[in-house]
């Protein structure tokens, strides 16, 4: 500990005024060479994309407030936190606990979010320069809950967050959740079909089906990153994500001016695979791109094509996954349909504290019965996994 700086915390509601390199300091120390963070999902470019485009601010039940921890004049921890008037573009959901909180009488709503809006992607959220990684987070966790009891709100949620900072959270007296994502991971394949070999036959041909199915819906599948990306390629996204959005949200997390805003600053961070027919875009899938991971985001389409889904989704991130050296590609939440092409069940993680003692027992003891259900199901899952076991490998 160092004794003689003195820590203060401060929460702003925007990013303006704070320096980018401050804040990436914290956020993506690893990015200083040069190379690609982490995960791109807490830099400043991603979080001020985010909120200079209105996708979070007034009106859309995400209202920043920015944690800063200082140590004296420096900057040594910032968090993406949230004031949320609803559980929307979460992932891991707690509406249960919310209508159980209304129906006691209490107000589960306003809460507060540590999270990457909209973004089911396990990532750092007490983001701390390198050697403040104790003082930076404990200040950023006691920040959020003195901030949460000051104003009488119900809760905290920490989402997403690494199984390092689970560990830590929970010693902290958080509460911890485990959930469940499907990932793929590449242990080293040369290329697609040396992912094939480890399927059991009956699996492998039925993604060669798939993709066979999907490559004849009359055009040609093209990957776009960095300047390759041009404005009329978002008009086409637009159009998909809308759709999607729709029907899945009833409307669209993202703004339009996100995309035009991304365009500028996160071209490079982004992998965009669209469907062409007749030279216009019909369908298309957007990855971000980390510097171990490939993130599969969103998907879209205005024409329907069988299997064209899982072949831009899935397969085309396992390729560039491959292509470009990169361990894992993260599908998203939820989706037991991926287990089949690849996708292996994960645990993924959030810490929770909640205000009313009486309520906080209740969910604490629902955590431990969902910890081991999960835990179940993901040794289930895994067991119908598509991969080759050796009574299959000594039949084939």
């Amino acid at each position: 500990m160092r004794d003689d700086v003195q820590i203060e915390v401060t929460a702003l509601d925007s990013l303006r005024g704070v320096d980018p390199g401050a804040w990436d300091a914290c956020a993506c120390p690893e990015a200083a060479d040069g190379g690609a963070p982490f995960d791109p999902f807490t830099t400043y470019r991603f979080l001020s994309a985010l909120e200079e485009s209105g996708s979070v601010g007034p009106g859309s039940g995400w209202q920043p407030r920015y944690l800063l921890v200082r140590a004296g004049d420096e900057v040594i921890a910032v968090a993406p936190l949230y004031a949320k008037g609803h559980s929307q573009g979460e992932y891991i959901f707690d509406h249960n606990w919310a209508h159980a909180y209304e129906r006691a009488g209490g107000q589960y709503y306003p809460k507060l979010q540590v999270a990457v809006p909209f973004t089911p992607a396990t990532g750092r959220r007490f983001l701390t320069k390198p050697g403040w990684e104790a003082i930076g987070r404990s200040a950023l966790v006691q920040a959020a809950v003195q901030i949460a009891a000051e104003n009488q709100l119900s809760s905290v949620h920490i989402t997403f967050c690494t199984d390092e900072e689970a560990a830590a959270g929970a010693e902290m007296g958080l509460l911890h959740r485990v959930s469940q994502q499907f990932h793929w991971t590449n242990p080293g394949y040369a290329d697609f079909d040396g992912f094939l070999a480890g399927l059991s036959s009956r699996k492998r041909k039925n993604i060669r089906k798939e993709r066979e199915t999907a490559q004849s819906f009359g055009g040609e599948i093209v990957s776009l990153s960095g300047d390759q990306l041009q404005p009329e390629h978002w008009d086409a996204f637009w159009e998909f994500y809308q759709d999607t959005g729709a029907r899945k949200w009833g409307q669209p997390y993202l703004s339009r001016a996100f995309f035009d805003i991304a365009q500028e600053t996160l071209r490079d961070d982004m992998l965009l695979v669209l469907a062409m027919r007749d030279g216009l875009p019909v369908a298309g899938a957007l990855n971000f791109i980390g510097r171990d991971v490939l993130y599969g985001r969103y998907w879209g389409c205005v024409e329907h094509h069988a299997c064209l889904h899982f072949e831009l989704c899935y397969y085309q991130a396992i390729e560039a996954a491959i292509t470009r050296g990169l361990s894992r590609v993260e599908a998203g939440a939820q989706g037991q349909h991926k287990l089949a092409r690849g996708y292996m069940p994960v645990t993924t993680h959030s810490l929770h504290w909640v205000a009313d003692e009486g309520f906080r027992r209740a969910i604490e003891a629902y955590l431990d019965a969902e910890r081991a259900a999960v835990d179940e199901e993901i040794e289930v899952l895994t067991a119908y996994g598509p991969f080759k076991t050796a009574h299959v490998e000594e039949q084939e």
